[in-house]
C-alpha cells in the first residue's frame, strides 16, 4: 500500500467485514477511523483497538451529512461497506435499501468531492448487481445488469454514483463486486438461519426454497486478503475507476450448507423440509438461484482464496458454534 495513504476511513467498520478489515487496517500500522451507527456492528468487534492512539471511532450516520462532513476530515483513503445487507428486507420496505445504500453514499461521495484529502474511494458492491447473468461464470464486463432485488439496485446505483465522481470531481474509486462471505463475526445469513433453527429444533429444518440454489461461498480471511491485495494495486496504479469481483472459484448448493450444519452440530437424521421458495424454487422474492462470479480478473493480480466454497461454509460453522458457546 501507498505508506503515504494512511489516514483511512471505514464505514460500517464495526460489522462483520469491517470489523475484520479494521483489524488487518491496524496490524498494516495504519490511522484507521471506523464511522459505524451500531445499527448491524457492535463495538465489542472492535475492542482491542478501543484506546490505541491509532484508532479512532464515530458513531454516526451516513444520512446526516454533518456527521459525515466531521468523519471524512483529515482522511486519504475511504473504505465504504456500510449498508444494509439483508437483501429479503426489500420485499416488505424497499425504501431502507435506497435510503441506507444510495442515499448514504451519495452523502459519503458529496463530503468526499469537498474534502481536499479523502480522494480514494473503494465501495464493497455486490454479486447482485448482475441480477439472473446469463454467463457463468459472471465476469466484470457482463451486461446488462437488471438486479432483481432492490438491494442489487441499490447497490448497482451507488456503483453508478460513485463512477461519476472519479470522472467529474477527480476521485479514484475501485468498485468490488463481492460474493456471499462467511466467518467469524457474522450475525446473518443462511449459515446463521440454518443453526438458529436446528438449536430450536434439532430434528428438523426447513429450508426456503428448493434447496438446488447455488452461490459461491468466500471466507472472511480470504475476502480481506482480496479486498487489501487489489487496494493497494489500485493505489500504485492511479487508475481513475476499476471494478473487480471478489469471490471463490466454484459454488455449493443450499441443501449441501445444511447438511454441513448439521454435520458439525452433531445431529443425525435431520428432516430437511422445503418450503418450495417462489418463482421456481429460490427462496425469495430477488433471491438469485444461482451465482458464480469469475475472478479470473483478481487472480491474474496474483490473489487466490485459500478455502473452496465448500471449505469456507464448514469452518465458518465450525467458528460460529464456538462464539454461540462463549455468548
Amino acid at each position: 500500500m501507498n505508506l503515504k495513504l494512511s489516514k483511512v476511513l471505514v464505514t460500517g467498520g464495526a460489522g462483520f467485514i469491517g470489523s475484520h478489515l479494521v483489524d488487518r487496517l491496524m496490524v498494516d500500522e495504519k490511522n484507521v477511523t471506523v464511522f459505524d451507527n451500531l445499527s448491524n456492528g457492535s463495538l465489542k468487534n472492535l475492542e482491542r483497538w478501543l484506546g490505541n492512539e491509532r484508532f479512532r471511532f464515530i458513531k454516526g450516520d451516513l444520512k446526516n451529512p454533518n456527521d459525515v462532513e466531521k468523519a471524512v476530515e483529515g482522511i486519504e483513503l475511504v473504505l465504504h461497506l456500510a449498508a444494509n445487507p439483508e437483501v429479503r428486507v426489500g420485499e416488505t420496505n424497499p425504501s431502507i435499501h435506497f435510503q441506507e445504500n444510495l442515499m448514504a453514499t451519495f452523502n459519503l461521495l458529496e463530503a468526499m468531492r469537498r474534502c481536499a484529502s479523502a480522494k480514494t474511494f473503494v465501495f464493497a458492491s455486490t454479486s447482485t448487481v448482475y441480477g439472473e447473468a446469463e454467463v457463468i461464470p459472471t465476469p466484470e464486463d457482463y451486461g446488462p445488469s437488471i438486479p432483481i432485488s432492490t438491494y442489487g439496485a441499490s447497490k448497482l446505483g451507488c456503483e453508478a454514483i460513485a463512477s461519476s465522481y472519479a470522472h467529474t470531481f477527480g476521485l479514484h474509486t475501485l468498485i468490488l463486486r463481492v460474493a456471499n462471505v462467511v466467518g467469524s463475526r457474522a450475525t446473518h445469513g443462511v449459515i446463521i438461519d440454518f443453526i438458529k433453527k436446528l438449536e430450536i429444533n434439532p430434528r428438523r429444518l426447513e429450508i426456503l426454497g428448493d434447496g438446488t440454489q447455488k452461490k459461491s461461498f468466500l471466507h472472511i480471511e480470504d475476502c480481506i486478503n482480496a479486498i487489501l491485495h487489489v487496494t493497494y494495486q489500485f493505489l500504485e496504479e492511479g487508475k481513475k475507476v476499476d471494478v473487480y469481483n471478489v469471490g471463490s472459484v466454484d459454488q455449493i448448493e443450499v441443501k449441501r450448507i445444511a447438511e454441513i450444519v448439521a454435520e458439525e452440530m452433531g445431529l443425525r437424521d435431520v428432516e430437511f423440509i422445503f418450503a418450495g421458495g417462489v418463482e421456481g424454487g429460490r427462496g425469495w422474492l430477488g433471491d438469485v438461484k444461482i451465482m458464480h462470479l469469475s475472478v479470473e480478473k483478481l487472480l491474474k493480480t496474483g490473489w487466490k482464496p485459500r478455502y473452496s466454497s465448500e471449505e469456507s461454509v464448514r469452518l465458518a460453522v465450525q467458528t460460529l458454534l464456538k462464539e454461540n458457546e462463549t455468548v
